[in-house]
């Protein structure tokens, strides 16, 4: 299963940001609209993301206590409404729609995200490749990079978020 390291904050503007990603290089993978379903389970979270027609269903726990490492397991659905079909078996929690802007920067995935209902964040989601030091050591310079290091960062999920509201 892989296991990345997390953090999301609130943000005014992604603009700051965005030239910090230019300056560095990290490479601009594109804007995605993306709808993710949750759903209700006892442990962890379970949601379906739609992306460009594309429906792949996330399962994941995260350590919320420490530093947010996160396991996660991907599995792409086919079929004619792969929504529906879930949607008859699951009970669904709460949806979140979402304009993600995707940046690669080494192992970090860098999402600059809009999301309905809550405003602008950032996320960040470093791979781990090796070991957790060398994945906390690189995370650590995109938190930097991006002047984002002393920061106190969301411990939820925007299902949380948007729920809490």
């Amino acid at each position: 299963m892989p296991l990345n390291l997390e953090l999301k904050i609130k943000v005014v503007s992604h603009s700051r940001l965005e030239k910090i990603l230019k300056t560095n290089y990290a490479k601009f993978e594109g804007t995605l609209i993306q709808k993710d379903i949750y759903y209700k389970i006892k442990q962890g979270l379970l949601k379906l993301r739609i992306e460009n027609g594309k429906h792949t269903l996330i399962k994941y726990s995260r350590d919320e206590s420490g530093k947010r490492w996160s396991n996660y397991e991907l599995l792409e659905l086919a079929g004619k409404n792969p929504a529906k079909y879930l949607e008859d078996i699951l009970t669904v929690e709460t949806i979140v729609d979402k304009k993600r802007k995707l940046y690669l920067y080494e192992n970090t995935r860098i999402h600059l995200d809009d999301v309905k209902g809550l405003g602008k964040y950032l996320e960040l989601e470093t791979l781990l490749v090796d070991d957790k030091k060398n994945a906390t050591k690189r995370f650590e310079h995109v938190k930097k990079m991006l002047g984002i290091e002393n920061v106190q960062q969301i411990r939820a999920s925007y299902k949380n978020l948007l729920s809490a509201k």
